[in-house]
């Protein structure tokens, strides 16, 4: 299949909608703005550009994460399949593109954020027989560098946030 996968980085201009079709599935909806920004040698300054605006939409779990996470404002990077949504009005046929996200995430380039895994449902346990296959390892084929209440992988000995003060690390 010949998909047009994409990555926009931008801002979040309305909150994020979480809808439940009759099917059962549920999708979170927002709109977002990318604008480009051009050097002006002649002021020596940045100034903005043009502004693509796109919809997007996130099925499942990614949409109950970012119904969640996200806000109308936030600086984000969103990568999917951009498509073009085509429908009926009055004034005739009408489009826009849109964009089926498979990853959404804050950009922290302009800021910070505190990320916390999601509770993963458990699979549930099945009497050990002979014929029962090996119970699976949710963690399979996956890093398991930061798993909750492990340790991380090095000490830093300070906070670039800048609104702490940088705590020593021990020898």
């Amino acid at each position: 299949m010949n998909e047009t996968d994409v990555t926009v980085a931008g801002n979040i201009v309305n909150s994020p909608q979480r809808s439940r079709l009759p099917s059962g599935d549920s999708v979170t909806n927002f709109r977002m703005a990318s604008t480009s920004r051009r050097f002006d040698r002649e002021t020596q300054t940045w100034t903005d550009h043009r502004t693509f605006f796109v919809d997007v939409e996130c099925w499942g779990e990614l949409g109950g994460n970012v119904s969640h996470t996200l806000s109308k404002g936030d600086p984000v990077v969103v990568r999917g399949e951009i498509y073009t949504h085509e429908w009926d009005s009055e004034q005739g046929r009408r489009s826009r593109p849109q964009v089926r996200a498979a990853h959404v995430g804050p950009d922290l380039a302009r800021g910070v954020a505190d990320f916390r895994r999601s509770a993963r449902a458990a699979v549930p346990a099945e009497e050990p027989g002979e014929d029962a296959p090996p119970a699976e390892d949710p963690y399979s084929g996956r890093s398991t560098d930061y798993i909750e209440g492990e340790g991380t992988l090095h000490q830093t000995d300070f906070d670039v946030s800048g609104d702490r003060e940088a705590v020593p690390t021990p020898a």
